[in-house]
Order: C-alpha cells, then sequence, then structure tokens
C-alpha cells in the first residue's frame, strides 16, 4: 500500500508506541488477573493461588507477586491486592498517554508530510491541469482528503494494533482459565466478519462520491466569493443560493447513506458480541454448577476478562468500515500525485539571447485535430518590440505561453541563439521572462513582499523603492496606512485596477527580465492610469525583447513588428504602417475600433 511509505519516517515513533501498547495491555490484564485474588477473599477461600486446583495463570500470578499478596490475614492480602490494582491501573494509563502521544505524533507528522507532498506536486503541474481542475477539488484533496487518509497509516493502525495485541493477550488468558469455553467463543466470532463483508464493499465507493460531492460544494463557495461583484449585480443571489442548496442536498443524501451504512457495522457487531458473551455465560455456570470444572471465582474472572475482550473485537471488526472512508480519500490523493508533472528541461543553463529567438514550424493544439497554432515561423532579434494582435481566440496567449515552456509544442521547436528550449533547465529560462498580465496578481502580503515576491531578501529596501518609483507605484504606496508595510488584503482589494497593474509593472521591473512578456497589461483602465502604465512601460520596454498582446491597437502602433494571428496560423507581420496599407486583417481590427460611420 503506497500509503505505507508516509510512515517510515515516523518508524520510531510507531515502534515506541506499540511498545508502549504492549506494556499498557500487559499492566491491564495484571490488574485483571487480581480479580482472581480479590474474589477469593470476598468468597472467604483463601487465597490458594498455588493449590491443587490452581490454573496456569493462578500458578503464574503466584510467581509474581503471591509472596505480597499472601503475607498476613485476609484484610491485609486484601489490603495488598487493592494496592497492587492500583499500581498496575497507574502503570498502564502512563503507558496510555505515552502510546497515545507517539500515535498523534506520527499521524500529525503523516498528514504534515501527505499535505505537503501533494502541495509541491501541484507547484509542478504543467498550466494544461488549473485548466481544467475546479479550485473546490483541489482544496478538497490538500486540506480534508490527506486528514481522512492518514489514519489507517498512523493513529489508526497504531489503536488497530492496540485492540489487536489486547484481544491476542484476552484470548490466551482465557485459554489459561478455560480452554473449553474459550474455544467455544473463538468458534463463535468469524459469524461477525461474515455479517459485514456484504457492508464493506459498498462504502469505499460511497464515500468517494461523498467527498466528490464535498469538493463540488467548495468550488461553488470559492467562485461564489470571487465572484460576489457580479452576482450582486446581476441580482443572482437566488439563484446561487439554488445552485448550493442543491448541491448541499446531493452531498447530504450521499453522506447520509453512507453514514447509515457505515453506523450498521457497529451495532451488529456489538449484538453478536453480546450472543457470544451470553452464550458463554451459560456454558460456564453450567461448568460450575454441574460438572464442577470451575470454581466460581474462576468462572466470575473469565466472564469478566470476556466481557472486556468485547471492546477491542468491536474495535477490529469495526475497523473495516473505517478504514473504506480513508482509502477512498487516499484514492483521491494519489490522484493528483499521479498526475504527470511539466516535462523536465535539460541540463543547460539558458542565457541573454544575444542573436534570435525564433519559431520553426510551430504548432500547438490543446486537443488533438484541433490547431490553436499551425506553421508560425518568426525570427526576433535582441531588443526587438514584437506586437502579437487578432481576433479574440486566435491564439495569442497560447503564442506567448510557448516561451516560457508553460506549455510546449506539438510539433516544431523554439530555439534561443539557434539552442531548442528543452534543451534548457526550467528555472534558467523562466528567469530570462518577464510576465505581467491584465489580471495582476496580488497576495495577501505587504506591498514590499509582493513586489519582491519569491525572493522576498533577494533586494534592498532602495532597489524596491526605485522599482515602484520607474512603475509610478511609489507615491500612491506611500500613501497607504502603513507604507510598503501595507496588508494589501486577499487578491488586492484595497487597490485599484490601475494601482494593482503598476505593482505588476513595479514586480517585472524589480526583476529586471531580459525578456518581458506583456498580455493585455493596459485593458480596462482608466485613461489617467492608462497614461501612468505607459509612461511606466516605455522605461520598463528600453533594452528588452517584448511580446506584446493588445487588442487595443494604438497601444502598439510603435512597435518595432506586428504579428498578425487569426485561426492559429500567421496571417501578417510587419510595422503598423505596412499592415495598415495592406488591405488584410490588421487593416479590418484597426477600422473597427478606429473608424466610426455615422
Amino acid at each position: 500500500m503506497r500509503l505505507l511509505s508516509y510512515l517510515r519516517p515516523f518508524l520510531g515513533l510507531f515502534v515506541l508506541s506499540t511498545l508502549l501498547t504492549i506494556a499498557m495491555t500487559g499492566f491491564d490484564v495484571f490488574s485483571l488477573v487480581l480479580v482472581i485474588p480479590l474474589l477469593q477473599n470476598l468468597f472467604g477461600t483463601g487465597t490458594a493461588l498455588a493449590g491443587p486446583q490452581a490454573t496456569i495463570l493462578e500458578r503464574a500470578l503466584d510467581f509474581v507477586a503471591g509472596g505480597f499478596i499472601d503475607a498476613g490475614s485476609p484484610l491485609e492480602s486484601l489490603r495488598n491486592v487493592c494496592l497492587l490494582v492500583l499500581a498496575a491501573i497507574v502503570l498502564k494509563n502512563a503507558a496510555l498517554v505515552g502510546s497515545r502521544w507517539a500515535a498523534i505524533s506520527v499521524r500529525e507528522g503523516v498528514e504534515r508530510d501527505m499535505r505537503e507532498d501533494v502541495y509541491n506536486h501541484l507547484q509542478l503541474l504543467p498550466l494544461s491541469f488549473f485548466g481544467k481542475a475546479k479550485i473546490g477539488q483541489l482544496l478538497t484533496r490538500v486540506l480534508m482528503d490527506t486528514r481522512v487518509a492518514r489514519d489507517p497509516i498512523s493513529y489508526g493502525l497504531a489503536n488497530l494494533i492496540r485492540k489487536i495485541v489486547t484481544a491476542v493477550v484476552y484470548t490466551v488468558v482465557l485459554l489459561l482459565v478455560s480452554w473449553q469455553l474459550t474455544i467455544v467463543a473463538l468458534a463463535l466470532a468469524p459469524f461477525l466478519a461474515l455479517l459485514l463483508a456484504p457492508l464493506l464493499k459498498r462504502l469505499r465507493q460511497g464515500f468517494r462520491e461523498a467527498l466528490d460531492k464535498q469538493g463540488e460544494l467548495l468550488s461553488v463557495l470559492q467562485e461564489n466569493v470571487s465572484g460576489i461583484r457580479l452576482i450582486k449585480s446581476f441580482g443572482a443571489e437566488d439563484h446561487e443560493r439554488r445552485r448550493f442548496a442543491f448541491l448541499s442536498e446531493l452531498y447530504r443524501k450521499r453522506t447520509l447513506r453512507i453514514s447509515v451504512l457505515s453506523d450498521l457495522a457497529s451495532p451488529l457487531s456489538e449484538t453478536l458480541s453480546s450472543m457470544v458473551a451470553l452464550t458463554l455465560v451459560w456454558i460456564g455456570a453450567w461448568m460450575v454448577l454441574g460438572e464442577g470444572s470451575l470454581t466460581p471465582e474462576q468462572f466470575l474472572f473469565f466472564v469478566t476478562v470476556a466481557l472486556q475482550l468485547i471492546s477491542p473485537l468491536k474495535a477490529i471488526a469495526d475497523y473495516p468500515a473505517k478504514l473504506q472512508l480513508s482509502m477512498a480519500a487516499a484514492d483521491r490523493f494519489f490522484e493528483i500525485l499521479d498526475v504527470p508533472i511539466e516535462p523536465p528541461g535539460g541540463s543547460m543553463t539558458a542565457a541573454v539571447p544575444t542573436e534570435s529567438i525564433r519559431f520553426e514550424d510551430v504548432s500547438f493544439e490543446y486537443e488533438p485535430e484541433t490547431p490553436v497554432l499551425a506553421g508560425v515561423e518568426l525570427d526576433v532579434s535582441p531588443g526587438e518590440v514584437i506586437a502579437i494582435v487578432g481576433p479574440s481566440g486566435a491564439g495569442k496567449t497560447t503564442f506567448v505561453d510557448l516561451l516560457p515552456r508553460f506549455i510546449d509544442p506539438t510539433a516544431g521547436r523554439i530555439t534561443l541563439d539557434g539552442v531548442d528550449i528543452r534543451e534548457f533547465t526550467l528555472s534558467s529560462l523562466r528567469e530570462l521572462f518577464g510576465v505581467v498580465s491584465q489580471d495582476t496578481v496580488i497576495f495577501h502580503d505587504t506591498v514590499r513582499r509582493n513586489l519582491a515576491y519569491g525572493s522576498p531578501d533577494r533586494w534592498t529596501e532602495e532597489e524596491i523603492r526605485a522599482a515602484a518609483r520607474a512603475a509610478n507605484a511609489e507615491e500612491f504606496i506611500d500613501e497607504l496606512p502603513d507604507g510598503f508595510d501595507t496588508i494589501l488584503g486577499d487578491r488586492g482589494v484595497r487597490l485599484s485596477g490601475g494601482q494593482r497593474q503598476r505593482i505588476g509593472l513595479a514586480r517585472a521591473i524589480l526583476r529586471d527580465p531580459p525578456i518581458l512578456i506583456l498580455d493585455e497589461a493596459t485593458s480596462s483602465l482608466d485613461t489617467e492610469s492608462e497614461q501612468l502604465i505607459q509612461r511606466a512601460l516605455d522605461r520598463l520596454l528600453a533594452g528588452r525583447t517584448v511580446f506584446v498582446i493588445a487588442h487595443r491597437l494604438s497601444t502598439v502602433r510603435g512597435a518595432d513588428r506586428i504579428l498578425v494571428l487569426d485561426n492559429g496560423r500567421v496571417v501578417g507581420s510587419g510595422t503598423h504602417a505596412e499592415l495598415h496599407d495592406d488591405d488584410g486583417v490588421y487593416r479590418r481590427l484597426y477600422d473597427l475600433q478606429f473608424t466610426h460611420p455615422d
């Protein structure tokens, strides 16, 4: 089982927990065995632990503590027995505390490692995975499935071992008291497993369905919180309430059905255990009153231990049912870990290109036989500004995503100075690029840490301020309550759209990448914000190779070259003047934006 690999780092603690469990069971049994001399004193038969009718168990007790128990009068003997019981209980509970501490340490350590593994794996997955995945489902698998899946190999397993050890020791004790009654008990026990078997087959799939519905609920919740402005503006609160209520009801039904099935295991096992116990009482009473093969105190001791045995047997019988939930969660956990990571890079270190960036017959498909880009040829010189324009769905974003290897071509190749970019390590290749997009990501952190994202100790205070100044952001940052130490809130809710965009620009300026990708960086802004950002962009673009995506063609007139995409193909390339004079796609797009017929 793959889950067991997470137990390996905590094997020492797990063994300690198991040993303390065995010790605890030993002290527990010892305190129970002391019931025999206690009953002998109460019945007035003396403490004949080593008499002719003594069992092997009584002889063992006589060997261990007979001298202390038999000392003095019956009252003194009773006092000594009580002291031994108290000592055994204290030692048992000390071992119990130690065992649980070790088991809980294992449990929390396993969950932490599982959580970190799946989170770290998510960082290595390609962008295409996140385009299909639901955020709520990912949250469920990182935070909840790891918690549910940990138990079978940590605390749950330690507890199972404790119950098994307890059951084995109690069974041995019962054999030593009366092997006949014990054989009867063991003969009836398998019916418990046969009774529960049909339930277990249905539980795992049911738990999986319930966990999936939980993930769907989280996805809806995340979408609601993220899109609350849109929901309110459309007056869609009732629609969202109905949508959430529908999924909530589905989750309730799945959970109710599977909970009923799961909970059936406990009463069924308890009923069968009680039947076994009552059968033993009836047979034992006959052995005492009928044939006299058992003394009354031995029979009462046997019944006491048999009743104590019900609890561990019930826990062992319930474990497979509880295991199904953990296995369903583990299936979902490993589903994420089994998703292939981004194609690995090569061994070469990428350097700033001095000759060219070249697209050589590059094609890309998200789905087979559905090309998004086809046969793209392009040769870009260092320091050149390339604008990429075209109608919606032409493949502009896909084009620039190929450069830092967010995705890889399905045909053709991209080279830096003649070297295929797949030959470079991913980290060194992506170090060459800075990306400023329309939707600037702002983290719930200080302005300073947002600007120095990824390497907070890499830049000095003056370098951070200089980047903010170059992005026309220093002034509004200083006006924030705590300046550069102001917490910006989730997704930068304290900032306007233009301010968020300038934070993104300052972040790129601070990194100082030789190649810059601007994806709709000035769209959806008011005129004043656009002018501030455009001035900052002019400073940022100086001396860099730049790829600019823009719907507003007014922002790309000054590009060295404009690349026109349509249906995934390059249908035009040249300066603004050249393309405007040509009666093609660019001219059509330009006229749509700037020609207003009466």
